[in-house]
């Protein structure tokens, strides 16, 4: 299964992995043809077996149950969420080949710059206080936007920093090790706020994860043997960057690398939240645009309201994002799915609209919640009712799939999503 238009159908009858380049030319100069550097034995460890077993009896059980003992294989429906920060630093080498070995197919960076303009694989130009040791060095914590502050436990007011990436050069970002995404508001030092990571995931390989550029993301991707889908991050510093710097050079600086790298544009999905971008690569790049991926936010915007069933609230409308060159919408999980009268999670109106206008799905993001005894929050919160196990997960994944017709997951620990997809032959 691709991020190229494949039915569901299909991928359920054949584990053949169609993809978009078949109607490319793949013999364009300066374009590798893509071709893994080596075969990893994929692994999707303990904790699908652990869903799986944390089902109800039903027939999805049974089936997903008749798997276990493979064989896996990789797969392009199983995308690596920043890696596998489940329990890996995000945006780290270590994550990555970790989403690599659970046989993730397709590998994400969050793409921002550094103060020389250079292109990092972050997922905030502005959390390096929180996902790297940066306070722990003095040098570059003197540099950052705010410096770290203390809590104040008598005025209430929480501890708090911010360093961005715009803050330092490439080469300073490189002295940085990667953590697990976390601080502590209690903190009254340093040490203390870098701490804080989610009783959920673990701080048993964080010691010092290796940060990368975006340059050195592609390469590590290309020899890992999976596909690429950069997402770039909208600036936390006014534009232009240093009164020359736009954000069409810097969609473009991105779209570039991969360009300087020879990879193939069908071997890439180029992602953002702001329209524009991917309008941009439409109209400027169309053969890398053709793959850009719309992340749809309309959600979060102040002052709207969006809701999932009601077509009036989205703007533009799926018929106008498709007249305007997109292909493919990603918006997170819960949009997607929805209750009917009898209390069982069906595809929403949203799902709905999007495939009959012609758009493929990839949706976001599994095991990104804790356990979901308590309704699952945010990614499953248009079906919390009826969420009460981590086993639900593969319920609604199965909707998602086979239901709503999604061509992708992004997950934080993709091994799960891997032994579903190879169960589904997907």
């Amino acid at each position: 299964m691709t991020l190229a238009a494949v039915t569901l159908s299909a991928c359920l009858a054949s584990p053949t992995v169609v993809s978009a380049r078949d109607n490319d030319d793949s013999n364009e100069r300066g374009m590798e043809k893509f071709r893994p550097q080596r075969r990893l034995n994929v692994q999707v460890g303990p904790r699908p077996y652990y869903l799986v077993e944390d089902m109800d009896e039903s027939a999805l059980k049974r089936k997903l149950q008749q798997c276990s003992e493979g064989p896996f294989y990789k797969t392009e429906f199983s995308i690596g969420h920043r890696g596998a920060p489940l329990q890996f630093p995000e945006h780290t080498k270590e994550s990555y080949e970790a989403a690599a070995r659970m046989g993730a197919g397709i590998l994400e960076c969050d793409v921002t710059f550094t103060k020389d303009r250079q292109l990092v694989c972050r997922h905030s130009q502005c959390d390096l206080h929180t996902t790297t040791n940066i306070l722990a060095i003095p040098s570059l914590a003197a540099k950052c936007t705010q410096p770290f502050q203390p809590a104040n436990p008598t005025t209430g007011r929480p501890a708090s920093a911010m360093c961005c990436t715009s803050d330092i050069t490439l080469a300073e970002f490189k002295q940085l090790c990667g953590k697990m995404d976390a601080s502590n508001p209690a903190a009254t030092t340093v040490e203390q706020y870098l701490g804080g990571t989610a009783n959920w995931r673990t701080d048993l390989y964080s010691d010092c994860a290796t940060v990368l550029s975006h340059k050195e993301s592609i390469q590590l991707f290309k020899k890992l043997g999976t596909k690429f889908t950069p997402e770039l991050k909208a600036p936390s510093v006014p534009m232009p960057f240093q009164g020359e710097y736009t954000q069409e050079q810097y969609a473009q600086q991105m779209i570039n690398e991969y360009k300087q790298a020879g990879v193939h544009p069908s071997d890439v999905w180029p992602q953002s939240f702001n329209l524009n971008d991917v309008l941009y690569w439409i109209q400027n790049e169309p053969r890398f645009g053709k793959q850009g991926v719309y992340l749809d936010g309309r959600y979060e915007i102040p002052g709207t309201v969006f809701d999932p069933n009601n077509p009036t609230t989205w703007e533009p409308s799926m018929e106008e994002l498709v007249d305007s060159g997109v292909k493919i919408i990603a918006p997170p999980i819960y949009v997607l799915v929805t209750l009917d009268a009898q209390g069982k999670i069906v595809p929403s109106a949203y799902a709905k609209a999007a495939r009959a206008a012609g758009l493929d799905i990839i949706a976001w993001s599994f095991e990104r919640s804790g356990p979901l005894k308590t309704g699952g929050g945010f990614y499953y919160q248009s079906v919390s009712p009826v969420i009460d196990n981590d086993g639900d997960m593969y319920v609604v994944l199965d909707v998602l799939a086979r239901h709503v017709g999604i061509i992708g997951m992004f997950s934080d620990w993709p091994g799960t999503v891997t032994y579903y997809a190879n169960c589904m032959g997907l």
